[in-house]
């Protein structure tokens, strides 16, 4: 069966989202916005963007059967993290436009086939070399040195699917604590800061990019986003133009994250790429009420086939994430000038888990 084309949306008609996590939720938000409805299709009773949907489907990724029926209950197909199934995804596209593209699914849910793919546009990233058996961790240690990162290939997020090698380190039990999966090691960076570009790319192949967000990490899980990032213009521009290149390789459709690392080397500041992220990104929550235009919004506007929007912030602007047990002081915020509040409607507070975050708006740009 050919694979569905893309088609402009008219107000009132469904987007299907795969995936029923907090991004979900503000992608379907944004949606309502804009007259659509929303079809979510997740595993579970308690996803959080079920709340906010028109409809939901609740079954597995692997039921043909519901996929199916998911398909001719929607317009178009997006989804809200790089875990769904590949084979679920294209699946669907012989039936309903996917948006972003599968194959951009594919690529972006292996590290070392996302790793050779910005390589190849030849961008930086730091050091890797495949890991599939304890010679070929031993060989990769040799070549790369440590410290260095042990992450597996797949599956891995927050800081989970990965392991910190120094040299007092036994590499062979940390690779067996990651089940001996197919992994990557990379080269630890001695990196200034993180920073983040979230990029949407429109059918047409229009690009909209929005300011460069510095992320602070604790545990292995984004805490703080600011923006503008404390870099120079000109190191702003590079991180803007390296999401463009890749967005526009991949010949995407939908809002996308890349991750970098800045490293100085005297006075020269490098960039090198880390992850790229093919949805809407936890750094980019800033812009719910920190921007003109939303990431969410974006993202909606690009499968929808809309035209994009030219972000404009309104000033210095943070982002919190709350974590586990803070979701219980959210209210705090409530009274503090240019903050708000999202609240995720998750039902359990475990620790490491994103239960909110709070925008705030430093300073209104005159």
């Amino acid at each position: 069966m050919k694979a569905a084309r893309p088609t402009v949306l008219q107000p009132g008609a469904t987007i299907g989202i795969l995936g029923g996590g907090q991004l979900g939720r503000m992608l379907a938000l944004a949606a309502a916005r804009l007259g659509f409805r929303c079809h979510v299709y997740a595993a579970h009773e308690d996803s959080p963007a079920i709340d906010v949907a028109h409809a939901w489907t609740c079954a597995l990724y692997e039921d043909r059967d519901k996929l199916a029926a998911f398909a001719d209950a929607v317009d178009v197909v997006t989804y809200e993290f790089e875990n769904v199934p590949a084979e679920a995804a294209n699946f669907l596209a012989a039936r309903r436009a996917v948006l972003p593209d599968p194959a951009v699914l594919a690529q972006t849910q292996d590290r070392l086939i996302e790793k050779n793919f910005v390589v190849d546009l030849d961008i930086a990233t730091a050091p890797y070399a495949a890991v599939g058996s304890a010679a070929e961790l031993a060989a990769a240690i040799d070549a790369i040195g440590l410290p260095a990162v042990l992450k597996t290939r797949r599956f891995g997020y927050d800081g989970k699917g990965q392991a910190m090698l120094s040299a007092d380190s036994d590499p062979q039990r940390a690779w067996e604590g990651l089940g001996g999966a197919p992994s990557i090691l990379e080269g630890f960076v001695p990196f200034e800061r993180e920073i983040s570009v979230v990029i949407a790319r429109s059918h047409d192949g229009r690009t909209e990019s929005f300011d460069v967000a510095e992320n602070v990490h604790r545990d292995h899980i984004l805490k703080v986003s600011r923006v503008p990032a404390a870099v120079s213009p000109e190191l702003a521009a590079r991180a803007r133009d390296i999401a463009a290149r890749i967005a526009t390789a991949f010949d995407y459709a939908g809002v996308l994250a890349v991750e970098m690392f800045v490293v100085r080397d005297g006075a020269t500041e490098q960039v090198l790429v880390n992850e790229v992220a093919p949805r809407v990104h936890n750094s980019g929550h800033w812009t719910l009420d920190g921007c003109s235009v939303s990431q969410f919004e974006q993202h909606i506007r690009a499968v929808a086939g809309w035209p994009l929007a030219t972000p404009i912030r309104f000033g210095d602007v943070e982002m919190i994430n709350l974590i586990g047990e803070e979701v219980h002081d959210a209210a705090k915020w409530l009274s503090v000038p240019g903050a708000a509040v999202h609240l995720y409607g998750k039902r359990e507070a475990r620790p490491g888990r994103k239960m909110g975050h709070v925008t705030r708006v430093l300073g209104w740009s005159r």
